[in-house]
């Protein structure tokens, strides 16, 4: 492909992609295809011989297109969002088309120092404290697992690297902690044995007294207690931990701090909404992903850190090839974390700030929190349904409840989220909370309005309806 063809075809795609960006709506939000249909399709073999950019792009919207699943639809509100916007689309593209690696500042020095810059920007939008830095990380779980790491090795004397786990070292966390905090455990040499599962209150938040009880216990045993995991926004009902007497344990036990706020950490950049990092001051690091509900496409998630030292001591390697004269002045952001090679992330999350400024971003986080109470409100007037958790954020969870025995209510609303979804037009997904089937409404899509979350209700509502009367 030349030039010109390049440009040709550029702008059939982007003119494609504004047309999809307006028509999402009038696709299912789950793709209908079967397990195996689009591979049945595909060759088995790959091309001998160059085809042509026009049969590639209609065997896309053939073939590809039906196999979607359409997280930007306005009708999402499964797991959490994964939103993207035209402006990170746009900045995408950029980055695409430079094809820069910026594993350390020399290969890249407008993407380490606007990385630095944009960072900045973030800490100051969530309210964190003045000496925390970071760096963008993938996803959550490599920042989760960074932490670990580091956390295993001040633990140590920074000493696991060079000879292995001596001794058994144990990681707390709530029973509502995401999966990734297990697979973190079990690649940092933890072992999954290593891991304290600390109970939950009535609202699915960790208990710190038995977090103590059980960091004291493990101590008695002659076990080295190494991090603990805090939660502000649980993956099932968005539960927000304490962090304020979890951070006085942790500085009492001399125990690191890691605070998961994947999802529910943009909703800080709202004064009103500060309380949820109360206590934050106590964190050794602390993730959020802008890639959910920034407007940041997939991946973007911002790691922060109170000791970049510590960050870099457990991750620098210096073979000569990547030494250079600008080593001591700069920072090289392949030493604060697990890859070598990075992408650009940096810039498409400066395009979405300045794009919609701060003030835009908050007017999305707004009407999002509003569009949960008000779907809350008509959940909790409607007597055929019962609300399962606090809506902390902009996550209701809920289950019809006709008063039938317990294992009878999970087969109903396993049904009822099934009936749901097979109308095509929203999606959402559940979880179980004390081992009841509860429904998951997300909402934080970027197009989402209220007349959608009403479609949703009236869906929700009707589907419920039907199956009662079936029963």
């Amino acid at each position: 492909m030349d030039h010109q063809q390049f440009r040709k075809y550029g702008h059939e795609l982007i003119d494609w992609l504004a047309d999809y960006m307006d028509e999402v709506e009038t696709f299912p939000v789950v793709s209908p295809v079967k397990p195996g249909e689009i591979k049945s399709r595909i060759p088995a073999s790959p091309p001998a011989s160059a085809e042509p950019m026009e049969r590639i792009f209609v065997d896309f919207r053939d073939l590809i297109l039906p196999g979607i699943t359409h997280w930007q639809h306005p009708g999402w509100f499964a797991y959490f969002p994964a939103n993207n916007s035209p402006p990170s689309v746009l900045a995408e593209l950029l980055t695409a088309g430079l094809g820069a690696q910026c594993m350390i500042w020399q290969t890249s020095p407008a993407a380490a120092e606007l990385e630095e810059s944009v960072m900045e920007w973030l800490r100051e939008m969530l309210g964190l404290p003045e000496e925390m830095t970071g760096c963008i990380q993938d996803t959550a779980s490599t920042a989760t697992l960074c932490a670990l790491l580091t956390a295993r090795e001040k633990t140590t004397g920074y000493q696991s690297n060079r000879i292995g786990l001596q001794h058994p070292l144990k990681v707390y966390t709530s029973e509502e902690t995401h999966s990734s905090i297990e697979k973190g455990v079990k690649i940092a040499g933890f072992g999954s044995n290593a891991i304290a599962s600390i109970a939950t209150d009535e609202h699915f938040a960790m208990v710190p007294q038995e977090l103590e009880k059980q960091i004291i216990e493990d101590k008695k045993k002659g076990l080295h207690p190494c991090c603990v995991v805090a939660t502000i926004g649980t993956t099932s009902s968005t539960a927000i931990d304490p962090l304020e007497d979890i951070g006085r344990i942790c500085r009492r036990h001399h125990v690191w701090l890691h605070v998961d706020a994947a999802f529910a950490g943009t909703a800080a950049i709202l004064p009103e909404m500060r309380h949820l990092l109360n206590g934050i001051e106590y964190a050794d690091s602390f993730v959020c992903n802008p890639h959910k509900w920034m407007l940041t496409n997939f991946d973007c998630s911002a790691y922060f850190v109170r000791d970049p030292g510590a960050l870099i001591q457990t991750f620098e390697i210096h073979p000569e090839y990547l030494k250079t004269g600008r080593d001591a002045e700069v920072k090289n952001y392949r030493d604060w974390g697990i890859q070598l090679g990075r992408r650009f992330r940096a810039l498409k999350l400066w395009f979405v700030i300045r794009s919609y400024g701060v003030e835009g971003l908050k007017t999305m986080v707004r009407e999002h929190l509003r569009l949960a109470q008000l779907f809350s409100g008509w959940l909790q007037a409607d007597a055929r349904f019962e609300a399962m958790a606090p809506v902390s954020v902009s996550l209701v969870c809920f289950r019809l409840n006709d008063g039938r025995p317990e294992l009878q209510l999970n087969e109903l609303n396993a049904r009822l989220l099934q009936s749901v979804n097979e109308t095509g037009k929203v999606f959402l997904t559940h979880t179980a909370l004390k081992g009841k089937t509860v429904l998951r409404m997300m909402i934080g899509q970027r197009t989402t309005s209220e007349k959608h979350v009403r479609l949703a209700w009236d869906i929700i509502a009707e589907k419920a309806q039907e199956l009662l009367a079936g029963d």
